[in-house]
C-alpha cells in the first residue's frame, strides 16, 4: 500500500469515527499516524515522492524578503506579477501557462522585495498531483504568501488551497502553539496546563505521545483552545508559520455590493490586476505584513541619507544586524552607535551598543574605536 493510500485510509476512518470520551485515545493515535505519513511526503529522502527542487523551482533568492504567488491556474497571478515588477511572466487564458517559478523584484519604500510567480496548483497538490509538491515547497520558504483567488468563486477555492498548504505543513496567519514537549530519561508522562483543555483531553494527549514513542516527557500547554493538531505540530517540529494575504482578483467583473461582501473575508484585498484597481492598498498591506524595519545611516558631520535605507527583518534588527548587513567588519570596529528615532529614549539621540533593537525609520551613526 502506498503512502497516499494509507493517508486516504486513515482520513476515511477519522471521518467515520465520532469524537467522544471513548474514542479520544483512538483519534489521537490516528492523527499522529496521519502526521507521520504526511511527513513522508514532505521529506524528499523518504521515498514519498519528494518535496521541492527540480528544474525551474530552485530560484536564487534576492532582496530582503520574498513573496510567493499561490493560486489555481488562470486567476491572474502572471498579469499581477508582470505589472508589479516589470518581469515578463507568460500570460494566457489557457490553464498552466506558467510552468516554472518566475522571479521578479518590486521596490517598496526603498526595500527590494522578491516576487515569485509560482505555477498554478490543483486540488491534490500536496499529494503530488501536477507539480503541486514542488510549488508548495517553494511557498514554504517565502516570508509572505499571496493566495490569488478569482472573485467569482473565492470561498471554495480559498478552502481548497488552504487545505493543500495545510497538508504540506504550512500554517497560514498563525503563530506557533504555546505548547512545549520536553523529553526526560524517566518519570513517565506529566501533563500541565495553564488554560482549560476544551478541544483535547489527557487520553488524546497520551495517545499522540504513545504513537511517537514518547513515554517519558513533560507536556506544558499554555495555548487557549489547544487541539490535537497543535500538539502534533509541536512534536513534528517541521511546520512553517507564514502570513498570507488573500488577493481577490478580477473585481472589475462584479458589482459594488458584491465588493462590499468580499471585504468581510479576513486578510483579504480585492483588486483587478487587468485594470490596475486597488493595487496601492495591496502593496501597503504587503509592506505591513512583511513587518520590515528601515534604518537610515548618518555619516559624520552630514545629514542622514534617506535615499538608501538598510532594510532588516523584525526580530533581527539589532545594531549588530544593521552593521553586518553593511559589512561584517563594521561591528568589530564599532565603539558605540548613536540612534535617533522611536527606539531611542531621547529626541537628541541615544548612545547604544550592538544589542540595541532598532525600530522602523530609525537613524544610526556608527562611532568607530
Amino acid at each position: 500500500m502506498t503512502t497516499l493510500q494509507k493517508i486516504k485510509e486513515i482520513e476515511d476512518e477519522m471521518a467515520r469515527t465520532q469524537k467522544n470520551k471513548a474514542t479520544s485515545y483512538h483519534l489521537g493515535q490516528l492523527k499522529a499516524k496521519l502526521a507521520k505519513l504526511r511527513r513522508d511526503l514532505l521529506d524528499p529522502t523518504s521515498g514519498g515522492g519528494g518535496g521541492g527542487g527540480g528544474v525551474g523551482f530552485d530560484v536564487a533568492r534576492t532582496g530582503v524578503a520574498s513573496v510567493g504567488f499561490v493560486g489555481f491556474p488562470s486567476v491572474g497571478k502572471s498579469t499581477l506579477m508582470s505589472k508589479l515588477t516589470g518581469t515578463h511572466s507568460e500570460v494566457s487564458a489557457i490553464d498552466f501557462t506558467t510552468l516554472t517559478t518566475v522571479p521578479g523584484t518590486l521596490k517598496v519604500h526603498g526595500a527590494p522585495i522578491q516576487i515569485l510567480d509560482l505555477p498554478g496548483i490543483i486540488e491534490g497538490a500536496n499529494d503530488g498531483r501536477g507539480r503541486g509538491r514542488q510549488v508548495i515547497a517553494v511557498a514554504r520558504t517565502c516570508n509572505l504568501i499571496f493566495i490569488v483567488l478569482d472573485v467569482l468563486k473565492p470561498l471554495n477555492d480559498k478552502r481548497i488551497i488552504e487545505a493543500e498548504l495545510e497538508g504540506f505543513g504550512i500554517r497560514l496567519n498563525k503563530k506557533p502553539p504555546a505548547i512545549t514537549v520536553r523529553k526526560k530519561d524517566k518519570g513517565g508522562i506529566a501533563i500541565t496546563n495553564t488554560v482549560p483543555l476544551t478541544n483535547i483531553d489527557h487520553d488524546e494527549i497520551k495517545a499522540i505521545l504513545s504513537e511517537y514513542k514518547l513515554s517519558n516527557c513533560d507536556v506544558a500547554i499554555r495555548q487557549p483552545n489547544a487541539t490535537a493538531d497543535d500538539l502534533v505540530d509541536v512534536i513534528e517540529g517541521n511546520r512553517v508559520y507564514i502570513p498570507a494575504i488573500y488577493v481577490l482578483n478580477k473585481i472589475d467583473a462584479i458589482s459594488i455590493e458584491e465588493l462590499d461582501l468580499l471585504y468581510k473575508i479576513p486578510h483579504s484585498v480585492p483588486i483587478s490586476s487587468k485594470e490596475w484597481l486597488n493595487i496601492d492598498e495591496l502593496i501597503d498591506r504587503m509592506w505591513e505584513r512583511l513587518d520590515l524595519v528601515r534604518v537610515y545611516t548618518k555619516p559624520r558631520k552630514a545629514p542622514p541619507d534617506y535615499s538608501q535605507p538598510v532594510v532588516l527583518r523584525r526580530g533581527r534588527s539589532t545594531v549588530q544586524d544593521f552593521c553586518n548587513s553593511i559589512h561584517k567588519e563594521i561591528a568589530k570596529q564599532m565603539k558605540y552607535a548613536i540612534v535617533w528615532g522611536s527606539s531611542a529614549k531621547h529626541a537628541r539621540g541615544q548612545k547604544v551598543g550592538l544589542d540595541h533593537v532598532l525600530e522602523d525609520e530609525d537613524v544610526v551613526h556608527i562611532v568607530k574605536k
